[in-house]
């Protein structure tokens, strides 16, 4: 069937989906976590719930947003929420991971990240490198990886 998107395609564009209905308006970010092909939770950036949204609470994005959790954190608080393990799967995000949720993906046990856009974080990427997950870099229909597990 031409056309007919590969796995890596369908996930990031999931996940692209899910950034819509971010609420952080610095930036929007759509994660997806699966395993075996099948969808376990998503996650966008947004406020915590019951916590009014960025526009709501006037926050300050002069610096860094500080109302908003990520979309990689939010997709682990729902898999959480939901009794559903990570151990073994995968991630697609739309923006490369912080420091920050690259270790907590790395203890709920994400073997591999698929990530679209950049952010300037070289120590997420060192902490992928050093747990033995592997990352990919998803351009133009194409995964490039960038470091593969031990």
């Amino acid at each position: 069937m031409a056309g007919r998107p590969s796995w890596d395609e369908y996930f990031i564009e999931v996940a692209k989906t899910v950034s819509t209905r971010a609420t952080c308006r610095r930036r929007s970010v759509g994660a997806v976590i699966e395993r075996d092909r099948r969808i376990l939770a998503t996650g966008y950036n947004g406020a915590p719930r019951g916590v009014p949204h960025c526009e709501e609470y006037g926050c300050d994005i002069t610096q860094r947003c500080q109302l908003a959790a990520h979309a990689e954190q939010n997709a682990i608080a729902q898999a959480a929420a939901n009794g559903v393990s990570c151990s073994g799967a995968s991630i697609y995000v739309t923006c490369q991971p912080c420091s920050g949720c690259a270790k907590l993906l790395i203890n709920a046990g994400i073997r591999r990240v698929v990530f679209e856009g950049d952010y300037p974080d070289d120590l997420a990427l060192e902490l992928f490198a050093l747990a033995g997950v592997d990352l990919y870099r998803f351009s133009s229909g194409k995964v490039e990886l960038i470091n593969a597990a031990r």
